[in-house]
């Protein structure tokens, strides 16, 4: 009878690990869309292999030639968050073709989830939403609002990584009125654009000490190299998971940006 028991249970987590697989595939774009003289590359850290978490991202055209983008993290887990996931970013794509003005998207966000029904719980997300506005000589101009969310990390070409902070930006969906900081910054050839949820900086090593946004700041630093492009930023995140033995108690959203150092069809020219 107890191996019944063990067995049933087996079957049930595996149902329940295909069940969150397939949801959470649902929850995120299949893949990136290739944006001109920009390298983009995304992934999803699962804390638990049996429960749907709620981090997000995203990366799509606007009308004007520019390029949007957004990254964020609904509060909860299960079947709540995973509905919660799916309006945000339905809703942070449809307005930013109403109005793609950073603070106003996020604004446009924080009325849909208090105008919604919430049976009782908190419906509340951060998210870092941006604008990509090419500048002409190969860089890129980035235009970010955040509400709650950790500062974005610039990794320059000499070796330098800036905190591009929204601090003071509020959580979205749970006060009456909230602020939102818009920032900007250039990135450019050899440049690259990390964005992350909270999962990771609140990740802790083997000492127990939590990673902390100056500590990825620090990691970043001494590891990664922008000029290699988005996917060997990612790689080099992947590392730092490796690292913190301590362990990662909560999914983590990755989105990287690039610029190439040389245009990309030289890159692919040369490569023949």
């Amino acid at each position: 009878a107890a191996l019944r028991v063990v067995a049933a249970e087996r079957r049930r987590r595996a149902d329940a690990e295909r069940l969150a697989r397939t949801l959470q595939r649902t929850l995120l774009p299949p893949a990136l869309p290739a944006v001109p003289g920009l390298q983009a590359a995304a992934a999803y850290h699962t804390a638990s292999a049996d429960e749907v978490g709620g981090d997000f991202y995203d990366l799509f055209p606007l009308d004007d030639g520019r390029w949007a983008f957004f990254l964020g993290d609904v509060c909860g887990k299960g079947a709540d968050a995973a509905a919660l996931t799916s309006l945000t970013r339905y809703t942070l794509r449809a307005a930013a073709i109403y109005d793609p003005d950073p603070c106003s998207v996020l604004t446009a966000l924080d009325l849909v989830l208090k105008t919604e029904e919430q049976g009782g719980s908190p419906r509340f997300c951060t998210a870092v939403f941006g604008i990509l506005d090419a500048a002409g000589d190969g860089s890129f101009d980035i235009t970010l609002a955040g509400g709650g969310h950790p500062p974005t990390l610039a990794l320059r070409t000499d070796g330098s990584v800036d905190l591009i902070s929204t601090a003071g930006g509020q959580l979205i969906g749970l006060l009456p009125e909230p602020e939102f900081v818009e920032t900007g910054t250039r990135l450019a050839p050899g440049d690259a654009l990390l964005l992350y949820t909270d999962g990771l900086t609140e990740a802790r090593g083997a000492d127990g000490a939590m990673l902390g946004e100056d500590g990825l700041a620090r990691h970043l630093a001494a590891h990664a190299d922008p000029g290699r492009g988005a996917d060997a930023l990612l790689a080099t995140v992947h590392d730092l998971f490796d690292d913190l033995s301590g362990g990662i108690s909560d999914d983590t959203a990755l989105l990287a940006l690039s610029v190439p150092t040389a245009p990309l069809s030289r890159s692919l020219e040369e490569t023949r």
